[in-house]
């Protein structure tokens, strides 16, 4: 189970880094300031849309592929056991509070400010 872990891992990484390649190799759809109010680029009025281009399957395949190991992970990670990151916090001890019985010193500290306060009223 955890060679298979291993791979899905490795494919998704993969994808994870040529998926930000292929994204960032697109040319932007508008022209600037222009593209806002649409007019960006006289000749994609007059002409007829030819398909989608390779780039663009290709970044629908690999989103695809994207979302289907990020699926194939989790339920993987979940039959596998592995904590999460909140169930991992909830295993870590707690400091204890301090006892219901203070020390003499700091009981005495305390009752000092409060008579001060008093005679000052």
């Amino acid at each position: 189970m955890n060679t298979i872990y291993v791979l899905f891992q490795f494919i998704h990484y993969c994808v994870c880094a040529g998926l930000i390649l292929v994204v960032l190799l697109q040319a932007g759809k508008s022209g600037g300031m222009a593209g806002i109010f649409g007019g960006g680029g006289s000749d994609q009025i007059f002409n007829a849309p030819s398909g989608m281009a390779f780039i663009k399957k290709l970044t629908i395949v690999m989103a695809c592929i994207f979302m289907f190991t990020s699926v194939i992970l989790t339920k993987l990670s979940t039959n596998m056991s592995m904590m999460s990151v909140v169930d991992r916090l909830s295993n870590i001890p707690v400091p204890q509070a301090p006892s219901a019985a203070m020390p003499i010193d700091f009981q005495e500290a305390q009752a000092e400010p409060a008579a001060a306060a008093e005679t000052k009223k």
